[in-house]
């Protein structure tokens, strides 16, 4: 078989939902889904044991800071550790409800997890800063004009300043697509804490030299394409960013604009007159800067375009992670972004020392070159796991050299999904369902199947639960089962069948035939493909093949059954052929769908009576008889059993 290579040790993560949320269904369908099955998928293939999935809750940030703010003023009497504390504890239990199988759910601010994340963000804030990576920039930040207080990141709201930006909500110096800017390029700023337009402070603050690795970066873009499994969309988001820094301006006054230009550093000017726009591009973020300053004092506007800005690493909110003192920098906090970025490697930590009593080891999960981290994120999110991360990671092994080098994480974003046809999320106009409200209409495995086949790795889907519309929009046939009709009824259908056949002819053993040849080069091929495709990340295409794969063995069974029962003569042959055969697709199948539909596919082997060793790569090619002993009995099934459950509401 041709197969793909896969690591000896992998960390699993998704995006952390904010510490101020619920969790709603993106957070759970939109990443966290694929991120568990493909968690899954990797404790069957490489073993459980050299598996770590994490993630957890962001605690720190302005969000949570204000939605305390605003409950305290209600009436709530706890603190924001506390408000922390119970959305914490919420997120948690829903992941579980729908089936999410951490193992370490944590939050950057509380816990053992809590503690070593704070470790962990002092240690890379001193190595960053005793190797010159670090440096200080006074900047202009928004303040409230009555108190002096400074306003970040979603204190402020505006319209993004980046050109053909399309985010329905921009932040202080971030927009809700990931684009960075400096705040005063900021469209029509609003202080969310008292609704008034803030004021520009000059502040000082730590940034990240990200702009250093610039060519690191685009030879990394390189390779990237060369392995071929990183998203298409995602390459042309990385591409943008490390694009040279770019002004776009409207020509209504050509000769006031080329006086302009005069002024400015070395740069080039492209102006299309039949647009009438023009472009000027320049090779040092610096430069930019100076020629935005001379556009304002001429009085043409303009907007800026993507490129690599310092990344900033502090802010003034008083919830966060207190930064080292340093050059007579005091009172300082982590910016959320930067410390979310290695909590995967705290909750690693956190996750080693529930388990053994020590977090010795862990650098065997970061450091090692027989190891590998897959980040589960949402599109909006790539520059800073796909851009402003890798650069961090390039830094600090420039410090280690050889022999303590963090491997660079696979980034693996998602599309949309589109909650009735609709972009759906806190910084959308529409906002998105809790996540466990499903459950009360669908089963886990049926939303698991239907999300894992939206194909989010090229676009993004359109999710309409008609179980909870009403009106003519519920009526007709619901998506959303589709891909869950392949267990409760294609695959229910065979299993059943085997059993049932296997008790009546056979007395629940099952003979000793080899499978034939053509059912074993079904699986063969079967076997590869899926490999590959869980390899590509590419669920849905999985999803695909074993749908295929089940139907045609279902009809095989049909016409060799109806054969077997219409013949004349000794039919034992041809039914102990077809048994052994289908049972030998059942196995397939059921491993291949574990990590999709682990419930079901469990209770499979509990009828088979066998345990992990069912899910065990190293037996994939091989027939249930090898995993059986002579006089194996399987468990009985009884009358109208099933493997595969249809939500109770469906059933009416």
């Amino acid at each position: 078989m041709n197969r793909p290579y896969f690591p000896k040790r992998a960390v699993i993560t998704g995006g952390m939902p904010y510490g101020e949320k619920k969790l709603h269904f993106g957070h759970v369908y939109g990443y966290a889904v694929h991120a568990d099955i493909y968690a899954r998928f990797l404790r069957d293939r490489i073993g459980k044991e050299n598996v770590i999935f994490v993630s957890g809750t962001d605690c720190y940030g302005a969000g949570p800071e204000i939605a305390h703010e605003r409950l305290v003023e209600q009436g709530y009497e706890g603190t924001v550790i506390d408000f922390v504390q119970g959305n914490h504890e919420s997120q948690k239990a829903e992941y579980e409800e729908c089936d999410i199988s951490f193992n370490l759910y944590g939050a950057s601010a509380l816990g053992e997890a809590g503690e070593l994340h704070k470790s962990l963000s002092t240690w890379i804030f001193e190595t960053l800063h005793a190797h010159g990576y670090l440096r200080i920039e006074e900047v202009l930040q928004f303040s409230d004009e009555e108190t002096g207080t400074i306003l970040n990141g979603r204190q402020v709201e505006g319209r993004c300043p980046i050109a053909g930006c399309k985010s329905e909500k921009a932040y202080a110096d971030e927009c809700g697509l990931g684009h960075q800017y400096s705040p005063e390029e900021l469209i029509a700023p609003v202080a969310v804490t008292t609704g008034k337009k803030p004021v520009l402070t000059a502040v000082k603050n730590w940034y990240f030299d990200l702009e250093r690795f610039s060519d690191d970066l685009k030879k990394r873009q390189i390779h990237l394409r060369e392995e071929g499994i990183s998203r298409k969309f995602m390459l042309s988001n990385i591409d943008d960013f490390l694009k040279d820094p770019a002004i776009f301006v409207k020509t209504e006054d050509i000769d006031a604009l080329r006086q302009a230009c005069a002024k400015m550093p070395p740069h080039t000017l492209d102006i299309k007159e039949e647009a009438k726009s023009a472009t000027i591009t320049l090779k040092a973020l610096k430069d930019r800067e100076t020629a935005c300053k001379i556009l304002r004092e001429a009085g043409i506007r303009f907007r800026t375009g993507t490129t690599l800005v310092p990344f900033r690493l502090s802010g003034n909110i008083n919830w966060g992670i207190p930064v080292p003192e340093k050059d007579g920098i005091t009172g300082q906090t982590f910016w959320v972004w930067p410390e979310s970025l290695w909590a995967p490697i705290s909750f690693t930590q956190a996750y080693l020392k529930e388990k053994n009593g020590t977090i010795e080891g862990w650098e065997d999960w970061w450091f090692s070159h027989d190891a590998r981290t897959y980040q589960f994120i949402g599109e909006d999110n790539v520059y800073f796991y796909a851009v402003a991360q890798p650069g961090l990671w390039m830094a600090l092994n420039e410090i280690a050299g050889r022999d303590k080098q963090v491997h660079q994480t696979t980034v693996i974003p998602n599309r949309h999904s589109l909650y009735l046809g609709k972009k759906a999320g806190s910084s959308s106009a529409v906002k998105p369902p809790g996540a466990a409200q499903f459950l009360n209409y669908y089963t886990p495995e049926q939303l698991r199947m239907h999300f894992a086949h939206m194909a989010l790795q090229s676009n993004s889907g359109k999710f309409f639960p008609k179980a909870i519309l009403e009106g003519e929009a519920a009526q007709g046939f619901d998506a959303t089962l589709a891909e869950g009709n392949i267990l409760t009824n294609v695959f229910n259908r065979l299993v059943r069948s085997c059993f049932y056949s296997l008790q009546k002819y056979f007395d629940g053993k099952l003979p000793s035939v080899e499978v034939s040849p053509e059912t074993q080069e079904a699986a063969t091929i079967l076997i590869e493909e899926y490999e590959w495709a869980m390899y590509r990340f590419e669920f849905s295409r999985a999803v695909d093949l074993l749908d295929m794969y089940l139907r045609e063995a279902n009809k095989i069974w049909v016409a060799q059954t109806k054969a077997a029962d219409a013949s004349k003569e000794d039919s034992t042959v041809l039914r102990v052929q077809t048994l052994v055969d289908a049972f030998h697709v059942v196995k397939t199948a059921a491993t291949l769908l574990h990590p999709f539909a682990p419930e079901g596919t469990e209770r499979i082997a509990d009828y088979l009576q066998l345990g992990s060793e069912l899910w065990n790569w190293d037996n994939i090619a091989k027939p249930l008889s090898s995993l059986i002993k002579e006089d194996h009995q399987f468990k009985f099934l009884e009358p109208r059993v099933d493997f595969f459950f249809k939500h109770e509401s469906q059933l009416k």
